[in-house]
């Protein structure tokens, strides 16, 4: 759980650290409030939306277990433990 969420995280914060990327590299003050201007932080946190949204749409439809499988849990068999699958 912790990977997911870190992963939505890392989603959301890439495109203001790429656009903090492109004020240094051309020598703008990252830290001045000038250099995010409202207009430029809004199209950053759309885009931030559309890479967490397009994220939770792939996680959903490309990983897991197949459809139609049945979640067996955690057991004790023939004095072994056998953990939980899915058939």
């Amino acid at each position: 759980m912790i990977r997911t969420g870190a992963t939505e995280i890392i989603l959301f914060l890439s495109p203001f650290v790429l656009y903090a990327a492109f004020l240094l590299a051309t020598r703008a003050n990252v830290v001045h409030p000038d250099s995010w201007p409202l207009r430029h932080l809004a199209w950053l946190f759309g885009a931030a939306l559309l890479l967490v949204i397009g994220s939770f749409i792939y996680f959903a439809n490309y990983t897991g277990s197949p459809v139609g499988s049945d979640y067996e849990p955690a057991h004790i068999e023939d004095g072994k433990f056998v953990p939980q699958r899915m058939r």
